[in-house]
């Protein structure tokens, strides 16, 4: 995902769906795994289409079905839409948006020393 787009909640489930069956999909597939949201095929083909436009899928062509892959794994994901929070929003600022986070409550000891331990290790101290 060299352009960040964040996904919209649909996708969001289409895409928890294909990280945790770690295996291709295709638009049938799908359609029987949501059948509960009364999604029609195209639907389902406008969400895959997105997606693998977003960079989130990538797409292999198999006779006449496509078959669909993940580009990212859910743990790339989540790293890119949290840079691009801090980045579009904080402008850059991990502290500013830690800040407004906690919204002035202030962090539990616990979680004090969590974040210390945490970065620690990311500095390499």
């Amino acid at each position: 995902m060299e352009f960040f787009q964040s996904l919209s909640e649909s996708e969001m489930e289409i895409m928890r769906y294909v990280w945790e069956s770690g295996d291709a999909v295709t638009t049938s597939i799908l359609l029987a795994v949501f059948a509960h949201k009364g999604w029609k095929v195209q639907t389902v083909s406008t969400f895959l289409t997105r997606l693998a436009d977003k960079g989130a899928l990538r797409v292999e062509k198999r006779g006449k079905a496509n078959v669909y892959f993940p580009a990212v794994t859910e743990a790339e994901y989540h790293e890119l839409e949290a840079r691009h929070l801090v980045d579009s929003k904080y402008h850059g600022s991990v502290l500013d948006f830690l800040t407004a986070f906690y919204g002035g409550k202030g962090l539990s000891p616990q979680e004090a020393a969590e974040l210390k331990r945490w970065f620690d290790r990311e500095a390499g101290v």
